[in-house]
């Protein structure tokens, strides 16, 4: 799996967690929600994710594109 998929299914999980904590433990798990949601929102912009870090220091390859 390629890091854009990890970072993305990463990504998805953080959110779905945080929006379960919330609704059955505490509201102010949404904090999370829109961190995680402002984090991919900068990385838009920037080209720079810290969890793409940490997954390349972790041996994750990036994805190889290949023409047909």
């Amino acid at each position: 799996m390629s890091i854009e998929r990890w970072l993305r299914g990463i990504a998805g999980a953080f959110i779905v967690v945080s929006v379960l904590l919330a609704r059955y433990h505490s509201i102010y798990w949404l904090f999370f929600t829109g961190f995680v949601g402002l984090n991919l929102f900068q990385s838009a912009f920037t080209n720079w994710c810290q969890m793409m870090n940490m997954l390349k220091k972790l041996g994750v390859k990036d994805q190889v594109c290949t023409e047909k």
